[in-house]
Parts: structure tokens; sequence; C-alpha cells
């Protein structure tokens, strides 16, 4: 392979056909920080910006099979994963990845419903498999609501401290009750940032967790720090909030 002047972003995502969320909206995102995106299937979605119909998952095998021909290839620092079909599989799929290279920094959203109220995850079977699955990525990004799932039982202050004992936690703001759009960065290391949110005229999107989660890897690829890279990332999504007044963001300004 020639040498390649832009680092390289690895999505693991579903295909959404608005381009709002899921790997086309992860790839417009990573380019325009200045990467180079590359992607793995996860799923099909059968939707629009408004309506979820059905969701088609991509087999473990092809998955694994795609994702191994590209971490041969190309020299990835970073991964996004958003939908999977389940724990399990999302397991293996990071299992694949740090035995290629432990030291590729894995971002999760876990994206548990779809703007429109599709549910891809029972909560439950969280509690098997996600202290291993923390354990082994560089941060997480739920919105407010995702957070307090991914623990049940636990208030948010213990779900927080359960988190961030294990990796990086970045709470999006966005689901907020009060004080809404504020993020707030926990590390491994007992910091907390806030990322107040400074445009006022932002309006709800289609597939914002993912934009978000995707600039912060490509951030992070660039060689930013974690909360260097958080903060350019809340800048960015702020922007995409704000680009038009339809579900379906601009991120060509």
């Amino acid at each position: 392979m020639s040498m390649h002047s832009r680092p390289f972003v690895l999505s693991i995502a579903g295909f959404d056909p608005t381009g709002g969320a899921g790997l086309l909206a992860d790839i417009k995102t990573i380019e325009g920080q200045g990467c180079y995106g590359v992607a793995v299937n996860t799923a099909n979605t059968i939707q629009n910006d408004v309506k979820f119909e059905a969701c088609h998952w991509t087999s473990e095998a092809i998955i694994l099979q795609q994702l191994e021909l590209l971490l041969e290839c190309f020299p990835i620092e970073v991964v996004k994963i958003g939908i999977v079909e389940n724990l399990q599989i999302l397991n293996k799929v990071i299992s694949t990845i740090l035995l290629r290279n432990k030291d590729i920094r894995i971002i999760w959203d876990p994206v548990l419903k779809s703007t429109s109220g599709f549910s891809f995850h029972d909560p439950k079977e969280f509690q098997k498999d996600i202290n291993s699955i923390l354990e082994n990525i560089f941060v997480v990004t739920p919105n407010f609501d995702e957070g307090k799932l991914l623990y049940a039982g636990l208030t948010p202050e213990e779900t927080i401290r359960k988190i961030s004992s294990k990796t990086n936690l970045h709470l999006k703001g966005g689901h907020r009750m009060a004080n809404i759009g504020l993020d707030e960065l926990f590390t491994t290391k007992g910091e907390c940032l806030s990322l107040e949110p400074v445009r006022k005229d932002c309006s709800e999107k289609h597939g914002s967790g993912c934009i978000f989660s995707s600039a912060l890897a490509a951030h992070l690829a660039l060689g930013e720090s974690l909360p260097e890279a958080a903060r350019k990332a809340k800048i960015y999504i702020e922007k995409i909030l704000a680009s038009n007044n339809t579900l379906l963001a601009y991120h060509n300004l």
C-alpha cells in the first residue's frame, strides 16, 4: 500500500439510507475532520429520518471477515463502533481488533434506540457482557438516557463511577431534563471535564450521536488528547446541529 497522508479511522456501524446516521454520517464526519474513513457494515436498516421499519443484521462471519481484511491492509489506530446485533458479537469484534493491535483505541457509541424509537438491545443482556466490553475500549459515548441503562438499578452517580472505573466516559447531554446540551467527560484518572453548549441556534438532528462519536474518533486519530478531542467534537456537533432546521445535517458548510 502506498503512503497515505491522512490517518485512517474505521467505523463499524449500520447503513442508514438517509445518510443522517450510521456509516454514511460517520464517513462524512471523519473525512470532514481531515482523516480517511473506512467501514464495516453491521446492518442494513429500512428507515428514513422519522420512521424505522426494520433492521437486517449482517452475519458475524461477514463482519469479522471484512474487519480482518481492513485491519490487515490499513494502519488503523482508532475505531468507532455503533450498532451491533448483540454484545456477544461486539465482544468478538473488540477481541479481533485488539488481537491485531492492542494499542488501537476503540470508541463505542452504545446506540440502544433509534431516534424514532426502535430498540436495538434489551438492557437485560448487558449484565453478562458489559464489564468485559468497557474494560477493553478507550471511551464510551452514551447520551444521558443510554448511560442510565448500561448498569440497570444503579443511580446516575453510581453508574458514572462504575463506568469510569473501567473506561473513559463521555456523557452526551442532549437528552438531559436540566442543563440540556451539557456534556461531561469522566476519565479513568478521576477527572471530570464539563463541556457547556456554546451555540443557541441548534436543532435536533437524526444521527447526532453517530456524528459526535465519529468526530471524537477522528480528532483522536489526529493526535489530540481525549479532552481536546472531546472539545473539538463538541464544537463540530454544535455546528452540525445548527446547519439547517431539518432532521438531516449538512456537513459541508
